[in-house]
């Protein structure tokens, strides 16, 4: 791991990274404690307090609710935003925001429930260093009124749920398998086997000089959360060829030189 330090050391911009082996635990991180734009990735911990109110018994999965232009949010990869005006499924908002990382879906979510309900369920949660400051969109604003987490906090969003510590098993495995049919696999997972893409959950993240990647992989070795965060980078070009060759070293190393 150290040689993913050294590398993302040499790159233009701002970096963090965090690796732990969920079997053994070990851990290794690099600036996994600096908070960071969070973009897409805060979609995440979002659906994880989607699942806990309705664990609660706030509101259920098929709970229905009306998306109008009003409230529609354009982004790099939604599709909500391009459709008439209809009633969606608590259900359907989900998956749209995990595997089309669409913000429409993410923002009705957050109205649905309150933003200061989401935010108190993810400190209840233990992501001490994650807070929902905006809605969701394409559009960057100054660091401190981005959404924000760290590349520890959104690691631990994957040990939550492997674990089924705070969700259910049925609701952890729903978050989980959803986000393995995520439509991006250009960074973290963009070098692995293609049979180990398709078992690979992950979220990413991107604005304007921002790119993020957060995934659990399992694999014949092991289950592993590996989460790399990047700002203030030259191009997103450059910070998805980074991230890719990041995920490329790291699963190099538990792929051949795991025990």
């Amino acid at each position: 791991m150290k040689e993913i330090k050294r590398y993302l050391e040499s790159k233009e911009g701002n970096y963090s990274f965090y690796f732990e082996d969920l079997k053994s635990g070990y851990t290794y991180g690099f600036n996994e404690y600096v908070k960071m734009p969070a973009a897409g990735c805060i979609k995440v911990p979002i659906a994880m307090a989607l699942m806990k109110e309705i664990e609660n018994g706030s509101i259920t999965l098929d709970d229905k609710v009306n998306i109008g232009d009003e409230d529609k949010v354009s982004g790099f990869f939604g599709i909500i935003h391009e459709f008439s005006d209809r009633d969606y499924t608590i259900k359907e908002l989900l998956i749209a925001m995990l595997i089309q990382s669409d913000n429409t879906a993410a923002c009705k979510i957050i109205n649905t429930i309150g933003i200061d309900k989401v935010n108190s369920i993810i400190k209840d949660m233990g992501l001490n260093s994650t807070k929902v400051n905006k809605y969701p969109s394409n559009i960057k604003l100054n660091d401190d009124q981005e959404n924000i987490t760290t590349s520890y906090d959104l690691s631990k969003c994957f040990k939550i749920l492997h674990n089924y510590s705070i969700l259910s098993e049925e609701h952890s495995k729903l978050i989980i398998d959803t986000l393995k049919r995520h439509q991006l696999s250009t960074r973290i997972p963009f070098y692995f086997p293609r049979e180990m893409q398709i078992t690979t959950a992950n979220k990413i993240g991107t604005l304007e000089s921002v790119e993020n990647d957060t995934a659990l992989l399992s694999i014949p070795k092991g289950e592993f959360v590996f989460t790399v965060m990047s700002n203030n980078i030259p191009t997103n070009v450059y910070g998805i060829t980074t991230i890719a060759r990041a995920g490329k070293m790291m699963f190099d190393m538990v792929d051949k030189d795991w025990n």
